[in-house]
Formats: C-alpha cells, sequence, structure tokens
C-alpha cells in the first residue's frame, strides 16, 4: 500500500498522555492514515519519503493560541519595563511598521516557532496582516491571523487607531483575500484588541461579523486590574459582564490572559462556551496568577500563548514549565497541593487545549488516524531526558525547543534534522536584525 510519509521507529505520545514504543506513523496527503506497530507498517506501506524516529517520540505540534507575530523584532526591549508597556511601547512599535517591516517580522517569528515545536499559532493581530498570512503559507505553518483593531482610548498613539467601519472593511477584505490559503492552512478572524481600545459598537461589529462568516473571534481580556476598574466606572459591569450584554461572548471567542475573574464571570464564561488562554510569562511579570484550578474543575477550555517574543522567547515548552511552577507556588503551596497542576494539564494547554482555542480540535491537538498530520518529534535519547521513570513527567519539566529534531505540518516536512525547509534561516536572521533598528527609531523607542 503506497502512502506519502513514514515516520519510522518512534516512540509516540497518545492523547491520553500515555506513551507506546516501537510505532509507526503512516501519513497520505495531510492525514495520518494509520498508527501501529513500526515493524508491522514498515512491511504494509511503500512510502515516497521516510523519516527516521529512532530515539525520538512524536507528539503533537504545539498551538501557540496568542501571540503577536508584529512584536517579534521588540526581542529584548520589555523586559525590566515598567507599566504600561502595551501602550507605552508595543502598540507605537506597531503602529511604525510598514509593509516589509511586518514581512520580515512575521517570517522570523514563522522561523523561530517552528524551531521550537510550534506548528500552529493564532495572531492577535497588528498591521499589514496580509503579510503574516504570506509569511504563514510560505512556511507551512497552520494559522488564525486577525488584524488590530483599535477605535478608542486617549492613552494610545494615533497610528493605530481607525474608524470602526474602516476597521471593519479591511478585516472583511483579509477574510475575503486569504481565508482557506496554503490548502485551508491559514483562516482569517475577526478582532477586538480590548475593552479599553474598542468602542462598545466595534466590539458588537465584530462580533457579528464573525458570525456571519463562521470564523473566530481573538481577544484580550481580563488581562489587568485596570481593565475592570474602566468597565466597573463606564459601564457599571465587570468586564464579562459588558461582553455579555453587548452580544460577544460564544464558542468561536477566545480570550487570551484570563487572569483578574470573578466566579460570576466564570460561569457566564462556561456557560458560553468562551476559550480561555493563558499567557504566563507576561502575566506573572506583571499582572498575577489566574484561577486556573478553579477553571480546570469546571472543566472549561485552555490553551497557552507565548504573547510575542518581546519581553521572552516563543517556547512553548518554556511556557508550560514557567506555569507550572507559578501556579504550585501561588495556588498549590498556601494548601499544601503538588497536584494543583498535573502534568498531562500542562501538555493538553500546549495541545488539544491550543487547538480547541484554535476552533480546530477534530483537526490537529492528538496524534491520532484521521486527524491532519501536524506533530513534531522529540529527540529524548539525551542525558537530560533519558533515562527518565516517566516520560510524560520529564517532557515537562526537561524538554527544551532545542530538543526539537523534526516538523511535520499538513503531512510535510517543514524541519528536518532541525534545518528548516521552508524558509531561508540565514536571509531572515539577516534581514531582521537591520530591520529591528529601523522600527525602533521610527517609534521612538
Amino acid at each position: 500500500m503506497k502512502c506519502d510519509l513514514l515516520i519510522k521507529d518512534c516512540s509516540v505520545m497518545t492523547p491520553e498522555f500515555t506513551i507506546e514504543d516501537n510505532r509507526a506513523i503512516a501519513i497520505d496527503g495531510s492525514r495520518i492514515v494509520e498508527i501501529g506497530p513500526s515493524a508491522e507498517l514498515a512491511a504494509k506501506y511503500e512510502p515516497s519519503e521516510t523519516l527516521s524516529g529512532k530515539g525520538k517520540l512524536c507528539m503533537p505540534g504545539l498551538v501557540d493560541a496568542h501571540t503577536h507575530t508584529c512584536q517579534q523584532l521588540l526581542k529584548g526591549r520589555t523586559m525590566d519595563e515598567l507599566p504600561m508597556i502595551w501602550s507605552r511601547i508595543l502598540v507605537p512599535f506597531e503602529g511604525n511598521m510598514n509593509e516589509e517591516d511586518v514581512r520580515v517580522s512575521a517570517e522570523m517569528s514563522c522561523l523561530e516557532m517552528i524551531k521550537s515545536g510550534t506548528t500552529a499559532f493564532a495572531d492577535a493581530g497588528g498591521v499589514h496582516m496580509h503579510q503574516v498570512a504570506e509569511a504563514a503559507v510560505q512556511s507551512g505553518m497552520r494559522a488564525a491571523i486577525t488584524r488590530s483593531c483599535i477605535d478608542i482610548g486617549d492613552f494610545l498613539p494615533d497610528t493605530m487607531k481607525q474608524p470602526m467601519e474602516q476597521i471593519i472593511d479591511n478585516n472583511e477584505w483579509l477574510y475575503r483575500t486569504y481565508n482557506g490559503a496554503g490548502d485551508d492552512r491559514v483562516h482569517i478572524w475577526f478582532g477586538i484588541r480590548q475593552v479599553m481600545s474598542c468602542s462598545p459598537e466595534l466590539i458588537q461589529a465584530a462580533a457579528e461579523m464573525a458570525r456571519r462568516y463562521n470564523t473566530g473571534l481573538h481577544m484580550h481580556l481580563a488581562e489587568h486590574r485596570d481593565e475592570v476598574r474602566y468597565c466597573l466606572e463606564r459601564y457599571r459591569k465587570r468586564p464579562v459582564e459588558y461582553l455579555e450584554s453587548l452580544g460577544a461572548l460564544g464558542p468561536n471567542l477566545l480570550t487570551a490572559h484570563n487572569v483578574v475573574y470573578s466566579e460570576h464571570e466564570l460561569e457566564i464564561l462556561k456557560e458560553r462556551g468562551v476559550k480561555i488562554v493563558h499567557c504566563p510569562r507576561a502575566n506573572f511579570n506583571s499582572h498575577g496568577f489566574p484561577k486556573t484550578p478553579r477553571m480546570i474543575e469546571m472543566g472549561m477550555s485552555i490553551g497557552m500563548g507565548s504573547d510575542g517574543a518581546s519581553g521572552s522567547n516563543l517556547s512553548l515548552f518554556d511556557e508550560m514549565r514557567v506555569f507550572r511552577s507559578g501556579i504550585h507556588a501561588y495556588w498549590g503551596l498556601p494548601v499544601f497541593d503538588p497536584l494543583v497542576m498535573p502534568a498531562d494539564e500542562l501538555l493538553k494547554m500546549i495541545t488539544i487545549g491550543g487547538a480547541s482555542a484554535m476552533q480546530l480540535a477534530h483537526e490537529i491537538g492528538t496524534v491520532e488516524t484521521g486527524k491532519k498530520a501536524d506533530l513534531i518529534l522529540i529527540d529524548i535519547d539525551q542525558p537530560h531526558i533519558t533515562p527518565t521513570r516517566i516520560l510524560i513527567n520529564t517532557i515537562v519539566e526537561s524538554v527544551t525547543s532545542r530538543d526539537v529534531e523534526d516538523v511535520v505540518i499538513d503531512g510535510k516536512i517543514v524541519m528536518k534534522n532541525r534545518q528548516v525547509l521552508t524558509l531561508d534561516e540565514e536571509r531572515i536572521m539577516h534581514e531582521s536584525q537591520k530591520t529591528m533598528e529601523s522600527i525602533a527609531r521610527k517609534a521612538g523607542i
């Protein structure tokens, strides 16, 4: 029997987060057609291409469910800065980017993500987002992309503000032009930057357009206490209650950060099926610790995002490790609960949780027959990983981005032996260095 790709002699992480050894994975087109004993599948299939999994673990490609590709060239700039970073640095930087700047930034983001095992990302939006869509297509990645949507806020520079009608028209053009691009790997969503920078009319319009086009809606929510104060002062409602009154809540809404919630807000979010995404390093630095143990107890959908590279990097392995330590210290230690953040819950967040946030849980997020072949191979035959008594635990505690050897997206090999095959790494690194300085000068930061 013929197939396009056969991954041989690997270990496989199952959807139940157990490990099966000596496995092979047969891929035809973009999908996994069979998983089984390596010798059996090697005898059964005649692949066009093979990939050695010896000494490697195959697991789902990681899903960065909230990032900012337009902030890639701010790496290292926001650490040790006083608040409010997003209004003083992030938004002015984005607002001064031209199309070429965005192209280079997006390519660099895709390059870093692939090399760290991320195969899909949800971008919260910036300027010239068609360049991000083009970079996603070129890189082979899967993406949910929206554009910047800011129409109010005296504390924000005018470079990022636009009238509501222009925002919706531009987002609609992006949808018509790029939704389904790259063999349906790129999906275009509508966006709400956050409640302090979007008028009620824009929030309602964006939610309505997302429903009309049957696509997703991406926003920052409950990121910090100023946002809660803002809503209470102006609308006499907390942020979730305010969005509920505008008809914006639903299962197609991806909310990023999710730090400062009341119990009532959590109940509303659960009832509406809203997708939760945490950004641990960004939130622990300045905003606080979310009620994630309570969210898990309620059965809420939880993903994880990097929030872009301005303060750290795009490694979800790093995010997961920091998140475990922070939540354990904040929620676990005071009540002596060492199981407050189990390893399998963390792995869910960077895989199937992120896939659910991107409305793709039926297609990606687990290694299963019939699903899209979005897979990564981790070199586990290394002193910091093997031997181990429980490999799942060691993945959470010890695996880094540099342990990712091979990446397959949509059935195609995009990185082999740590060499990215779809992007020119040397050119992108060179262009990024030059572009970083020019944008900073334009933005005056």
